[in-house]
């Protein structure tokens, strides 16, 4: 299951996602990843691991947040943020259930749950031609969107 929760900065979407992790029965740690955090060429390498010599400073094999989140919840902050050029490897891999380590040749199956957040309009970002459309209908399978806290009711 896909879920993304759109919300504006400090509603509470990393909370969210730590809930439904702890509400889901699934045996695997919860692994978070900044997709604004980090360079496109670090972001490929943190998702996906790679092995050791793939690239010159690869002195050993790296496990990606994908193997480490197996059984588990994967929740990608800031989904809007992430580079054009690297979302089809995450469409694939969330399609195929896999992955392959940057330098690998073998694919690695992966049970994962994917959750996204963004404080962005992901379907403006479609049309704009900043965010893949079908990666778009591939992660809003269950939308959360979470009010201004302005707008909540109960003191909070």
């Amino acid at each position: 299951m896909k879920i993304l929760i759109s919300g504006e900065t400090g509603t509470g979407k990393e909370l969210v996602a730590r809930a439904l992790h702890k509400n889901s029965g699934r045996s695997g740690e919860m692994v978070s990843v900044n997709c604004a955090a980090m360079p496109e060429n670090l972001l490929e390498s943190e998702l996906f691991g790679h092995e050791k010599g793939a690239f010159t400073s690869a002195e050993a094999r790296r496990i990606g947040k994908f193997e480490r989140a197996h059984k588990g919840t994967l929740f990608l902050d800031e989904i809007g943020e992430m580079p054009l050029s690297m979302q089809p490897k995450l469409l694939r891999a969330i399609e195929d259930n896999q992955i392959e380590r940057i330098g690998g040749e073998k694919p690695i199956l992966v049970d994962v749950r994917i959750v996204v957040a963004t404080n962005r309009d992901l379907a403006e970002a479609v049309r704009d031609g900043t965010f893949r459309e079908d990666l778009y209908y591939r992660l809003n399978v269950v939308p959360i969107s979470l009010p201004l806290l302005s707008e909540r009711q109960g003191g909070y």
